[in-house]
């Protein structure tokens, strides 16, 4: 068991303002706090991007879950909408002291329930086991350590998000909204007997996808697209080499070149054409955990 005491979780929704899904459960746990109280720990709600929301968008000026590089949190020349609320909201943690933060997003690719981490800090590593063992619906996604931490959920070590899917855009769905409050619940409550020292059921060894790389759409030199995600795959499923990866709008197939299989996710998620991505490429990875933490 770990040793490590959570003290304050902030429980954040709407950083992008057309994910309904978070967005309404900030709201829903705003208006009946005692969803997401535990008895050892304080536990925060944020809606982060309010005039997104406000008008249905992702973002006003730029995606604001991409603002939270170190460097760009202290460079005042950022004034945009999103980079000053960046700046609001890191500030509001820190002064907060906030240990723990929970994002909650939703997307319009088929990820059901997915919690991504940014990190292998061992805390985390065993939640996701945890999770794993007692949510059969949770898989866990860990992104490329060597990318830049600019997520919201970078703003402290403990940070992770919950993504579902899919969900349209400007749209809830009822059933994932559900989901996600279940898993939501029970981190919580995984926090809770952590801090009080309960051990858990954990099956030690469970798996994780980890992102390798992105992968755009083949594109003419107009930068204008010339196929769409092959119709047969699907998130989280085996791509093979050589195996369709792209149609083209004149019926040729474009082959996965890479030498070894590969599971797409966030195949052609709709808000990141905007950022050249298709999908990303992940590897199955089993993780075996030790008895203790930091091991």
């Amino acid at each position: 068991m770990s040793c490590q005491s959570i003290k304050k979780v902030a429980v954040i929704g709407g950083t992008h303002g057309n994910e309904l899904t978070g967005v309404y459960l900030i709201k829903k746990f705003q208006k009946f706090p005692q969803l997401i109280e535990r008895a050892n720990f304080t536990t925060l709600t944020l809606l982060a991007n309010p005039k997104a929301v406000e008008v249905g968008r992702r973002y006003i000026d730029t995606d604001l879950n991409r603002c939270f590089q170190p460097e760009d949190l202290q460079n005042p020349h950022l004034i945009n909408y999103e980079q000053i609320r960046a700046k609001q909201i890191a500030q509001h943690l820190h002064q907060e002291k906030v240990d723990f933060i929970i994002d909650l997003h939703s997307s319009t690719a088929h990820m059901g329930v997915t919690i991504i981490l940014n990190n292998d800090n061992s805390f985390l590593l065993h939640l996701a086991a945890y999770l794993s063992t007692v949510n059969p619906l949770v898989k866990i996604l860990q992104y490329s350590q060597k990318q830049k931490p600019s997520y919201l959920r970078s703003l402290c070590e403990l940070g992770l998000a919950i993504e579902v899917g899919p969900v349209p855009q400007g749209v809830l769905n009822g059933y994932l909204f559900l989901q996600t409050e279940l898993v939501l619940c029970q981190i919580l409550d995984y926090i809770q007997n952590n801090n009080q020292g309960i051990k858990q059921p954990i099956d030690n060894s469970f798996l994780i996808y980890k992102q390798v790389e992105t992968i755009d759409y083949p594109r003419n030199e107009q930068g204008e697209l010339k196929a769409m995600v092959a119709p047969q795959l699907k998130d989280y499923e085996p791509l093979y080499p050589n195996s369709p990866m792209f149609l083209g709008f004149d019926g040729q197939e474009i082959s996965y070149q890479g030498n070894s299989i590969c599971y797409p996710v966030f195949l052609a998620e709709a808000a990141y054409l905007e950022k050249q991505i298709a999908m990303c490429l992940t590897i199955q990875q089993q993780v075996t955990l030790s008895d203790n933490f930091g091991e």
